[in-house]
């Protein structure tokens, strides 16, 4: 059976990271993050782009749970709302395929600090603490596991994530 593990939370509270540890804890496993469906120039978000998007991980993600390579499939992105994450869903075949939906989560304290230091090292925009703190109590009501970042490091997160999905009363 293949395993579809999607990862939400707002900016800058460890997604990729986390997804990056968690790659190399479950073999054999591949990864989407989809922020890179979004890496073009002008940034333009309308009607258009968004569906692009997302039939492009809809297509992506597809192809790696069709793949007999991989057991895991890993994916993480901004899904602050069930609609997103229903959307993305209608458009893979999930057949033979269990699916877990962890939301990581942090305080506005800590997730401001992370946002701040990014900025500070140029790698974002101003504007993303207020985007991002924004959205935070949308997650609240997500249909998902769970993962407090506050004061762990990816690499437990990830951690984490993994020792549940093994967990033998899942299998």
């Amino acid at each position: 059976m293949k395993e579809l593990i999607l990862v939400g939370g707002p900016m800058g509270v460890g997604k990729t990271s986390t997804c990056r540890e968690l790659l190399h804890l479950l073999s054999p496993s591949a990864f989407l993050d989809g922020d890179w469906c979004w890496t073009m120039s002008p940034f333009v978000v309308n009607g258009e782009t968004k569906n692009m998007v997302l039939d492009n991980i809809g297509h992506i993600l597809n192809n790696f749970l069709r793949c007999s390579a991989y057991r895991y499939v890993i994916f993480c992105w901004v899904m602050h709302s069930q609609s997103i994450v229903d959307d993305i869903l209608r458009r893979l075949d999930l057949t033979d395929t269990r699916t877990t939906l962890f939301t990581l989560t942090a305080s506005e304290q800590v997730l401001r600090a992370r946002l701040q230091h990014d900025i500070d090292e140029g790698t974002r925009s101003p504007g993303v603490i207020e985007r991002s703190l924004e959205r935070l109590p949308r997650y609240a009501a997500m249909k998902s596991v769970n993962i407090d970042v506050n004061d762990i490091t990816p690499a437990l997160a990830a951690a984490r994530m993994e020792a549940f999905l093994k967990e033998p009363e899942r299998s």
